[in-house]
């Protein structure tokens, strides 16, 4: 969440529903709250999530424990006046690369083994050098496939 909250839950607890249904409750959110990202993990890798003042960090998956779907998460990064929300969360693994896109345009490439593997309750390193009313829009992971072309992921 916006808060740096997560939740992890298994897929069965989802039941399959029609197009039209409104669907369960994956988080509970706040009036303040939003989502930013729904993640379905593959084996291995790390959770990397990124701040609006430019700080993140690379979290283990497996520290995020299994519970029921619909309670308010656990943290996943501490939001701070340093930190500001969370504007984005991706499932990276070793030898990735990521950018970062700022409100100004900014775009910086660089390697997830670059940023370092903390715990969850912590505030992250910075991840991008950004100027006084500058932010931290999104993330995305960069995937080259074998004929050398990116596509986003």
């Amino acid at each position: 969440s916006s808060v740096g909250k997560a939740v992890r839950f298994k897929e069965s607890d989802v039941r399959a529903m029609g197009r039209t249904a409104r669907g369960v409750r994956g988080i509970r959110l706040l009036a303040d709250q939003r989502l930013i990202s729904l993640i379905v993990p593959e084996d291995g890798g790390y959770m990397l999530t990124a701040a609006e003042f430019g700080y993140g960090k690379r979290t283990l998956l497996s520290e995020f424990p299994v519970r029921g779907r619909g309670t308010q998460g656990v943290i996943a990064i501490q939001t701070s006046k340093r930190n500001g929300d969370v504007v984005g969360a991706r499932q990276v693994f070793e030898g990735d690369e990521i950018m970062l896109i700022s409100d100004q345009g900014t775009l910086v490439r660089t390697s997830v083994d670059e940023i370092s593997v903390v715990g969850r309750n912590t505030q992250g390193v910075r991840l991008i050098a950004l100027r006084d009313t500058e932010k931290l829009v999104g993330l995305e992971r960069i995937v080259e496939t074998d004929s050398s072309t990116l596509t986003e992921q």
